[in-house]
């Protein structure tokens, strides 16, 4: 039954860019279809933080567009088909888990995750980093290049050192701020974040997660302040920062 669906999807989209298809699906490029593939992603991404996953399969199924849509623009170009896309994850997946497909022992994630590495470099990768999209998230790339690193050794053992490296990098931003050097700020401030993200690993926490949910946090008590101003026929605009504190504490307190 999936493969019957699958296989009608790839009809759809064909003929959706055929000559008596969709004028928009037929304007489209890789380059235009960027932003919704990135859309897309993250709509995934909402619905796995949702109750119960509300809206995952649909979510799911756009996402499954973008990919074959971008399969059949390198199809019409006479490039790869999605059935090597296909076929290459499959084999992909296959000779990256030789514990399961094949005689090697591995018998922890963090083994998978360094044997993982080691037949990347075998299938061409120069660097234990490679891999990474510069386009990704900052928070999120500085994570995985930790990550990456640290498959080779390139690591601290324990979190004390890596706070010790966090103070290091905050003090060495305080000290810039006194310069005024906007360059130099610029490049301690990094620094200061690339040190945070580096802790959040030896927490077993996820930077970008831990943020989204501090951002959710001040959004939540923010609009909530926001409703104490309007409920009182007040205009925030019009208040001082101090009285705006002294609500957002109110907040903060129930």
């Amino acid at each position: 039954m999936a493969q019957k669906e699958f296989e009608r999807l790839v009809e759809i989209v064909s003929t959706l860019r055929g000559p008596e298809g969709c004028p928009w699906d037929r304007e489209q490029t890789h380059l235009s279809m960027k932003p919704y593939l990135l859309e897309e992603a993250y709509e995934v991404l909402d619905s796995i933080d949702r109750p119960d996953g509300e809206g995952l399969a649909e979510e799911l199924g756009d996402l499954l567009l973008q990919i074959v849509f971008h399969s059949r623009l390198a199809e019409e170009k006479g490039g790869f088909t999605i059935t090597d896309v296909i076929r290459g994850i499959n084999e992909k997946l296959v000779r990256r888990h030789p514990h399961v497909f094949a005689e090697a022992d591995i018998r922890t994630a963090e083994e998978q995750t360094r044997h993982w590495e080691k037949i990347k470099k075998q299938e061409g990768k120069f660097s234990v980093l490679d891999g990474v999209p510069r386009t990704a998230p900052a928070l999120l790339r500085a994570y995985r290049v930790q990550q990456k690193a640290a498959t080779v050794g390139f690591d601290w053992k324990s979190p004390e050192p890596v706070l010790d490296k966090v103070r290091e990098e905050l003090a060495e931003l305080e000290a810039e701020m006194e310069s005024d050097r906007q360059d130099r700020i610029t490049e301690e401030f990094g620094d200061f974040l690339f040190s945070m993200v580096n802790l959040s690993r030896f927490l077993r926490l996820h930077p970008e997660e831990c943020l989204s949910a501090a951002v959710d946090k001040f959004t939540d008590r923010f609009r909530r302040m926001e409703a104490v101003f309007r409920e009182k026929g007040l205009s925030m605009e019009s208040r001082t920062l101090e009285e705006m504190d002294a609500v957002w504490n109110e907040v903060k307190r129930s």
